[in-house]
């Protein structure tokens, strides 16, 4: 993961109460079509608070090939913000008294490792069972265009060493909700895609959803895409069984909506299951969710990323907030766009990308920045005039413009990034790139630099 452009937003919601600015939904409309401007976002966009729609939106397209826009009734891949549901349907079978989350994995499969034997469910739920992730192996890219069953995934990691003793460290695992996915069909008798519908989506009323199959013909979903040196292309293909109950659910950002109204409303689970579901155990993390409390308010949280799709549900307790971003182009568009809207409805003091204003720089001023310049970790960064526009380009990536809001001071468009450069009376010495509350200093370096940036880009 690179230091700089390329950097993906965490979650990062810093929060003060304040009263609802009666330019907020202008400023998140703005925040979003820029984004979708610049080519670093296709998706659609739901924001509500309480019983009111703020924003509910398409944005781009969901197949370009077609020319066929995104809109509210566009089916996306939700990738990880499947492991919830997978973590529900759990707590559904324990509140029948099919299994219980703190009994051993190996209570319900019992030819699993001789290793795994302290493994329990709750480990699974929580990320702290020491499985490898599957994904990891070294194989996978050769594997994901092939259909694979839950068990041949398994089989891959099962004779690995555990990275840690069961429930003393956190470590995210795909592994551990395919592995949950497979309880679930043995206990309930079912197949996970069916006890889903059944149990979830059916009570909930979420008729535009369910499990994504390449041989389905599924109305409206959206074809996935990533952004490129020229532009758009089309995603890698990923055989849809690979991801099973730790990514693989299609739905809209409508019936995202009532899945949050039909979880936190007593439709779908007990008042204590779903407390058991949002109290953090390590790091933060719940049962297939992100629980962190701030300023008093309790927010739960989810992303999601897989190849082509990038999502994002967040919830807020306090005033029964759901903002819902669901993407078809990869990249860190859509965490950032979503802290954004939940930041701005939430009522945090915020700037965002499109509150910034571009003034115009002379060409001498903008030729002081040329150069190259070097991050501590030794990527280097190029930074070019082109005309009167000033580009930065990190090894490997694509070419970036930065505009500037003063004399020294630039921001991006497609990726919220300030950058600062440092200098007087001639050329800089060196910037301060701010992203995600950090600052990377990197320093100008001479053209052997630039020339190992230029065998590293190609």
């Amino acid at each position: 993961m690179r230091t700089a452009l390329c950097i993906l937003a965490g979650i990062s919601l810093s929060i003060h109460a304040a009263a609802e600015a009666p330019n907020d939904i202008e400023r998140m409309q703005s925040d979003i079509e820029l984004r979708a401007a610049n080519q670093h976002f296709m998706g659609a966009v739901l924001v509500a608070k309480g019983d009111r729609l703020l924003i509910d939106r398409g944005y781009g397209f969901a197949n370009l090939e077609w020319n066929t826009p995104n809109t509210p009734d566009t089916r996306f891949r939700i990738a990880s913000i499947t492991k919830q549901f997978t973590a529900a349907a759990i707590l559904i079978l324990q509140e029948r008294g099919k299994l219980k989350v703190e009994a051993p994995l190996k209570s319900y499969l019992p030819d699993t490792p001789r290793a795994w034997n302290d493994v329990t469910i709750f480990n699974l739920l929580t990320h702290t069972s020491g499985i490898p992730d599957f994904i990891h192996l070294a194989d996978f890219r050769d594997i994901q265009t092939s259909p694979q069953r839950p068990a041949q995934l398994i089989a891959k990691i099962r004779d690995k060493p555990l990275q840690f003793a069961p429930g003393s460290d956190r470590v995210y695992s795909n592994t551990g909700y395919l592995l949950l996915g497979i309880v679930i069909e043995k206990v309930s008798g079912e197949s996970y895609a069916q006890f889903i519908k059944e149990n979830l989506l059916d009570p909930a009323g979420m008729k535009d959803s369910g499990y994504d199959t390449h041989a389905a013909v599924i109305h409206h979903r959206a074809s996935g895409y990533t952004y490129g040196q020229d532009g758009f292309e089309n995603a890698p293909y990923l055989d849809m069984s690979i991801p099973f109950a730790a990514g693989g659910l299609y739905s809209t950002t409508g019936d995202l909506l009532r899945w949050e109204r039909a979880l936190f409303g007593g439709k779908i689970l007990s008042r204590t299951s779903l407390e058991q579901m949002t109290t953090p155990f390590k790091q933060n993390y719940g049962l297939g969710v992100v629980i962190q409390k701030l300023d008093g308010d309790k927010i739960i949280d989810h992303s999601g990323s897989l190849e082509g799709f990038n999502t994002r549900l967040i919830h807020g307790e306090r005033n029964n907030l759901v903002v819902v971003v669901l993407s078809n182009v990869g990249g860190p568009a859509t965490d950032q766009l979503a802290d954004d809207l939940f930041k701005i409805v939430h009522g945090d003091k915020i700037e965002v990308i499109s509150d910034r204003k571009v003034i115009h720089l002379t060409t001498a001023t903008l030729e002081q920045y040329e150069g190259y310049y070097e991050f501590p970790n030794g990527d280097v960064m190029r930074v070019w005039r082109d005309g009167d526009r000033l580009v930065t380009q990190l090894q490997a990536e694509p070419a970036v413009e930065i505009f500037p809001q003063s004399e020294h001071d630039f921001f991006a468009k497609v990726v919220d990034v300030q950058i600062t450069f440092e200098g007087h009376g001639g050329a800089a010495a060196e910037f301060v790139l701010h992203q995600n509350g950090k600052d990377h200093l990197a320093k100008r370096v001479d053209e052997n630099a630039g020339t190992r940036h230029r065998e590293r880009a190609t």
